[in-house]
């Protein structure tokens, strides 16, 4: 039997299209998605209409549950919270741990979400580059094992996209995958081996950024 992960990284973020909003924001770590974003993460969702997806997983960060959003809209599927999707919790980036929205209040916001789902894995402040990529790679292998063999969605950041890649197909993601923004990676199990199909696919995207970050 065969099973494909799908993998997303979240749409453009208001903070790369207005940096001043971080001075004032008070969860500025924690941005929604820019206008062109939501117009991409309904892209993405028109993109993934007829691939059989059946459980949709969201790094609990607003502008992943934002995309995730607009994807279980069209594919009428509840949102799974999975901190082990979470943003790259980088101390160069973020001087303290990024306060972001609670579950519940998330869950107003986005009736979607499935409040029964418990997180499989954590994401702790600080962490270094390994750790990240060791955390969202044990969340990929955790989750698709899970849920075998129903076809899944990852939707996570730029590191924690490469980090998952790299936990299913191995240190080849690390040159191959190019997460920008809602970009799509394909990977199938094939057993006894996982075959990355699509390693940053932005074809179903209008407007794609120049400069891949992941700040």
């Amino acid at each position: 039997m065969s099973q494909i992960v799908w993998i997303a990284r979240h749409a453009n973020r208001l903070d790369f299209v207005n940096p001043d909003w971080f001075l004032t924001a008070e969860r500025r770590y924690d941005p929604p998605l820019s206008d062109d974003g939501t117009i991409q993460a309904q892209q993405l969702a028109k993109r993934l209409k007829g691939e059989k997806i059946a459980h949709i997983f969201a790094s609990p960060f607003l502008r992943t549950v934002q995309t995730a959003n607009a994807v279980a809209e069209v594919l009428n599927l509840p949102i799974k919270l999975e901190t082990g999707l979470s943003e790259w919790l980088n101390p160069a980036w973020m001087t303290e741990e990024p306060e972001r929205l609670s579950t519940l209040a998330l869950a107003e916001l986005f009736p979607r979400i499935d409040l029964s789902y418990t997180p499989r894995i954590a994401a702790n402040y600080p962490e270094t580059h390994e750790k990240v990529r060791e955390r969202s790679g044990q969340t990929a292998r955790c989750l698709a094992n899970e849920f075998f063999p129903d076809n899944i969605l990852l939707v996570a950041h730029g590191a924690s996209v490469l980090g998952a890649a790299m936990g299913l197909v191995g240190e080849i993601a690390k040159t191959e995958v190019k997460a920008s923004l809602c970009s799509l990676v394909k990977v199938v199990r094939q057993e006894p081996e996982w075959l990355l199909e699509l390693k940053g696919d932005t074809s179903h995207l209008t407007h794609i950024e120049e400069v891949i970050r992941f700040a």
